[in-house]
């Protein structure tokens, strides 16, 4: 309690300070609307809490909660942002470049306020506040160093990290931790009010796709959520891991989706599951390039990318060791738990307007060693999660919905969906053989783009050493990736080469167009596209974005997707660049770069229905995880698929030069598979 007391002091002194800086005059007139405009936001964030603290939901109109939602995302929002503090391109403009990017990131962080008012982190709100003066301080009197701005930035990030990435941690294994789950348990679901305690900002998405499902019946709603948690229990039979030595499952979620959710937590129950449910993270300092966890809508995609890269601040030798440091000791701590930690189950969403940012110089970036930084980073922390989780003793689901913001077709959209989701997977079992039956026989697989497309891909093969017991090919049915439909296999690394093309591909809620990524012995060795003007901002969005900094990756899959069901539904609706990988993956060929769909998983005895073992699951980059783990990956796995309507042809080629034709001008040829046609024909 004397802790918490001592909090709540500093707390309160703070926010006395915060009053005092809207009408000093003791920084240079430059920097004075800086100071009082955040402060203004800080002073704000004290009020929204003191109301969380003092006047639940139920006791606000939503009229109420929609202003109060609204006001605090207003900065950074439409037009408003062009002006904000937050975008980098204004801040470097009023400050200079190293003084604007700064301010800037500080103010970015500062932001995170407005989710830890709603969970009252009283602890969090105090070491932010704390911070801003801190900076605040420097400024009163003669202009600062920039050095002397940057290391308290810096200290901060270090010092904090046991606060912010222990919680992190703590939230991924920990169902004690229990705030989205107490929404979703808890809450009138009925009642739209609910969507308000997160502390996301609240689109119209989010309303209006939880205003759909609230329409939707109870039978419904089972079935969407059997098919998400059955295919969580499926993988972990297909894979021989004994889901009854399990007790925590990460569930992620988009906010609105919440009456499936609920649904989901009680069959997992059924399981002897309980669930973590944390937050895609606000801050730098445990920030990804993707968002993990749940979340609301974006107020401003265009900020979100500008600040993608915020840890460029703050990141070298000493912070990678210190934030490893964190993890292993927090680890520790919970060892017990992440013993029992199944793995995620996830629900995407998808159908927002496509995204294609600006690339501003005025924004964060990585020197060449930071990149280096944080690709070992990645690799360390992968290495320390694998310890304690272990990848060949956890699986994992993903099943995708539609956002109203797909269209007028939403409603429609949305059952089609449902029915996508729920096709009958022992028939496309039956077809998905033959295809692999004819795989199997090849050396090589061919690739032809047809028309505009260039690709012309030589995926090399596996070789079997007992045809009759071993299978190079997975077949893919409706477990831990949903939809049904692709046959998938870790291609071998030498001998793959060639050209893979797509004129438009959506990646991570990021829009290529003309994406190319050429191959030599199954590693990267060129790429470009066609976004901005100028081929180095096309690399460096490429870099970033698809190879995650990395020099090169190896294609780390080769797949065949089945679901021409899918594939005519997006067409039907002119939704084919709003469909998530997860769908757009099984609407045809697709090759993953970066890790295999094995990786940390290798040893684990797969097979397929008719008893072959699944034998092509490593390659000459994965298999040095046995001499040294650090070499062997990359965390990360990117799938780009190329659409029927652009193949020409794909075809297993034998060792004695025979051609077997899988598919020609976008339509399977072989003898039974013409059930994936029947689509294509109706269309």
């Amino acid at each position: 309690m004397n802790e918490e007391r001592q909090i709540r002091e500093r707390y309160a002194l703070t926010i006395e300070r915060m009053q005092s800086i809207l009408t000093e005059e003791t920084v240079a007139p430059a920097y004075r609307a800086y100071f009082r405009t955040v402060a203004s936001f800080l002073l704000e964030i004290d009020t929204v809490f003191r109301r969380i603290l003092t006047k639940p939901v139920e006791q606000c109109t939503l009229e109420e909660l929609q202003r109060e939602n609204a006001s605090l995302y207003s900065d950074i929002s439409g037009e408003n942002y062009e002006t904000s503090y937050a975008n980098p391109a204004y801040a470097v403009m009023q400050f200079g470049k190293e003084r604007g990017q700064l301010l800037s990131f500080l103010y970015t962080e500062l932001r995170g306020e407005i989710v830890y008012a709603y969970e009252k982190r009283l602890l969090y709100l105090t070491i932010c506040n704390e911070l801003f003066i801190e900076i605040y301080n420097c400024f009163e009197g003669e202009e600062p160093a920039y050095q002397e701005l940057k290391d308290i930035v810096y200290w901060y990030a270090s010092d904090y990290s046991d606060v912010f990435l222990t919680d992190r941690i703590s939230e991924q294994l920990n169902p004690e931790c229990a705030f989205a789950t107490d929404i979703i348990m808890n809450s009138d679901l009925s009642d739209l009010r609910y969507l308000y305690q997160y502390g996301e900002y609240i689109s119209e998405n989010e309303k209006k796709s939880a205003r759909h499902l609230n329409s939707l019946s109870q039978e419904t709603i089972n079935k969407m959520a059997e098919v998400y948690t059955e295919g969580y229990r499926i993988g972990f039979e297909n894979a021989g891991i004994d889901l009854s030595q399990k007790g925590v499952v990460n569930i992620r979620y988009a906010v609105g989706f919440e009456r499936v959710v609920r649904q989901a937590i009680e069959n997992f129950a059924n399981l002897g599951l309980r669930p973590t449910i944390y937050r895609a993270s606000v801050s730098a300092l445990t920030k990804k390039s993707h968002k993990i966890g749940f979340f609301g809508g974006s107020a401003n995609k265009q900020y979100e990318y500008d600040h993608r890269l915020d840890q460029g601040l703050i990141l070298d030798k000493k912070m990678v060791a210190r934030r490893l440091d964190v993890m292993e000791n927090t680890y520790e701590q919970w060892k017990e738990l992440a013993a029992k930690f199944a793995g995620p189950a996830v629900i995407e969403v998808f159908g927002e307007e496509p995204f294609v940012p600006k690339q501003k110089e005025e924004a964060i970036s990585l020197t060449k060693k930071q990149e280096q930084l944080s690709v070992l980073y990645d690799s360390k922390a992968g290495e320390l999660t694998n310890r304690y989780i272990r990848g060949d003793e956890r699986s994992f689901t993903i099943v995708a919905y539609p956002l109203p913001e797909i269209g007028k077709d939403y409603e429609e959209i949305f059952n089609e969906i449902i029915r996508i989701n729920t096709l009958d997977a022992k028939a496309y079992e039956r077809v998905q053989q033959i295809l692999i039956d004819a795989l199997d026989q090849g050396e090589y697989v061919h690739v032809l783009g047809k028309g505009a497309n260039e690709t012309n891909l030589k995926i090399q093969l596996y070789r079997l050493s007992d045809p009759e017991r071993e299978t190079i090919f997975e077949n893919c049915v409706a477990d831990v990736n949903i939809p049904v439909g692709e046959v998938f296999t870790s291609p071998v690394l030498e001998g793959t080469e060639g050209i893979l093309h797509v004129g438009k591909v959506y990646l991570n809620e990021l829009q290529y167009q003309d994406l190319k990524l050429t191959f030599q012995d199954g590693r990267i060795t060129s790429y470009t596209c066609s976004n901005f003007a100028e081929e180095e901002e096309c690399k460096r969005y490429i870099k970033e974005n698809v190879l995650h900094n990395h020099d090169t990756l190896p294609i780390g899959e080769f797949a065949i997707g089945t679901n021409t069901v899918a594939y005519v539904v997006a067409k039907r609706y002119q939704i084919e660049d709003r469909m998530p990988i997860l769908i757009a993956e099984k609407m045809g060929p697709h090759f993953a770069v970066g890790d295999t769909c094995y990786s940390w998983s290798e040893e684990n005895r797969l097979y397929n229905r008719n008893g072959k073992e699944i034998v092509a699951k490593d390659n000459s980059i994965s298999i040095l995880r046995k001499e040294d783990v650090s070499k062997a990956y990359f965390q990360c796995h990117t799938d780009i698929t190329l659409p029927y309507e652009e193949l020409a042809e794909i075809a297993a080629v034998t060792a004695k030069g025979k051609r077997i034709p899988l598919l020609k001008d976008g339509k399977f040829v072989l003898s039974g598979t013409e059930m994936l046609n029947e689509p294509l024909s109706n269309f």
